[in-house]
């Protein structure tokens, strides 16, 4: 439940609605930009580490790919 200045208690961390996203605890998160005709939505996640934010690229599949300084690729086991 939010109160009227729009910050709101989750998990015992503070929450407050930005303009575009929310800022939760340690981390800001915002809607960056999409394309409804393709589909895909994109997020910036800002932390104090990583000030200029990764961006999280979501496809209509469903499919993530994150980027920081240049793309996080998944980690693979050595069999």
């Amino acid at each position: 439940m939010s109160t009227i200045d729009g910050t709101f208690n989750l998990m015992s961390t503070d929450t407050r609605l930005t303009q575009y996203g929310f800022d939760w605890g340690p981390v800001k998160v915002e809607r960056c930009f999409s394309d409804d005709k393709k589909g895909w939505v994109t997020l910036l996640l800002k932390t104090k580490k990583h000030p200029h934010g990764i961006q999280i690229y979501i496809t209509k599949t469903g499919k993530v790919r994150v980027f920081g300084d240049g793309e996080w690729l998944p980690w693979k086991a050595k069999e």
